[in-house]
């Protein structure tokens, strides 16, 4: 399979990639810091022995003027995308009243817009697979019923604004067979999570939290379509 990934220079995307390529399966890392990313993919490709894990440094920020450059750099690597993981995120824990406003804007680019485009680039490269599956990565911030937290504002509704677009997503491409779900993540000790609440240790670490994604997105596109599931131990 290939699997094209995104924020995958650190935490869970980069525990993601280790465990896809330790199977076998080859992976396009997206990330735009250039020179984790390519540790990332030098370590992936050393412990297999082989070429698995490809890199394309990007700020996805930046796809509306780049598209076109953006796609030509998933053309040098592969014609055919399986999986397409939308995990890159952004988070500003701030008071409702204290957030700017291009700060908002910011989050909901890289949460929600950034997600919604990529998918609509990688359709074509989907047409050929058997698979056929995305995965949005959300938040249980932002899923309906779930504890909230002072500071999260945006956050939580930039997420819960991407698990709303699963869910038309997934009824939209029925006919071209594609599968389109959320997983709702709970707390994992990431960079992100400790940024976000210093004094919380979280009871799953990425690479646990990985190799259940890495089923999910093999698997799972047999068992849901757009629904937005809650993948948590516990929150902060």
């Amino acid at each position: 399979m290939v699997i094209l990934l995104t924020g995958a220079s650190r935490g869970i995307g980069a525990a993601l990639a280790q465990s896809f390529t330790e199977s076998g399966h080859r992976v396009l890392l997206v990330s735009r810091n250039r020179t984790e990313l390519e540790k990332i993919v030098d370590g992936c490709n050393r412990k297999a022995g082989e070429i698995l894990a490809h890199s394309i440094p990007f700020d996805l920020t930046d796809l509306t003027d780049l598209e076109n450059e953006f796609e030509s750099r998933i053309r040098a690597c592969t014609g055919t995308i399986d999986a397409l993981i939308n995990n890159a995120g952004q988070l500003i824990r701030k008071a409702f009243s204290q957030v700017e406003i291009q700060d908002a804007r910011n989050m909901f680019e890289v949460n929600f817009f950034v997600p919604a485009q990529l998918i609509r680039i990688c359709l074509p490269f989907m047409s050929q697979s058997h698979l056929k599956h995305v995965v949005n990565v959300t938040s249980m911030a932002g899923f309906q019923g779930s504890n909230k937290f002072s500071g999260l504002s945006y956050y939580s509704a930039s997420k819960a604004a991407l698990g709303t677009l699963t869910e038309c997503l997934a009824e939209e491409l029925k006919e071209e067979s594609v599968k389109v779900n959320a997983l709702a993540i709970g707390a994992v000790q990431t960079e992100m999570l400790a940024e976000a609440f210093p004094e919380y240790k979280a009871p799953l670490d990425p690479p646990q939290m990985a190799q259940f994604m890495k089923w999910f997105t093999l698997e799972g596109a047999g068992y849901f379509n757009g629904k937005i599931l809650p993948v948590s131990l516990a929150t902060p």
